[in-house]
């Protein structure tokens, strides 16, 4: 996960609840388990939180946070990253005019505005390809 770009603690959290067989952990059995001071974990979490990777519940009877994984985790993630997509494309757009179509560099991004709007109206589709075949795993119990 750090490889992918990931913070380091955020990615030791992130696969110590993917490895549970839960896929949910307290503040106090992540911090054990992984080693790590509970503000480590509090800011890993935050982090995961704010990417839409994990979420927080609170345990009932108790004052205790547990963190766990969304159900559809990756189709919850990736479906996120198209608003940062429409941002990147509006900003590269802007810079494409200000430096002129005619420039090497606002062909450049040009370019790369074209390919953002481009992932922009494939994700949908490809989501819901996804949703058909989860639908089908489902049907036929895997």
């Amino acid at each position: 996960m750090t490889d992918a770009g990931m913070q380091r603690m955020a990615s030791r959290v992130f696969a110590a609840l993917l490895a549970s067989d839960t896929g949910s952990l307290t503040s106090q059995e992540l911090s054990e388990q992984l080693q790590i001071s509970p503000a480590a974990v509090s800011g890993a979490v935050r982090y995961l939180t704010h990417v839409s990777m994990v979420r927080r519940e609170r345990e009932p009877g108790t004052r205790r946070d547990r963190y766990l994984l969304h159900d559809q985790l990756w189709y919850e993630a990736f479906g996120r990253r198209d608003q940062i997509l429409v941002r990147w494309e509006a900003v590269l757009l802007e810079g494409a005019e200000l430096l002129g179509p005619d420039s090497p560099a606002g062909r450049r991004i040009a370019e790369s505005a074209d390919f953002f709007a481009f992932v922009q109206k494939e994700i949908p589709l490809m989501m819901d390809r996804w949703r058909e075949h989860r639908a089908e795993l489902d049907q036929n119990g895997s």
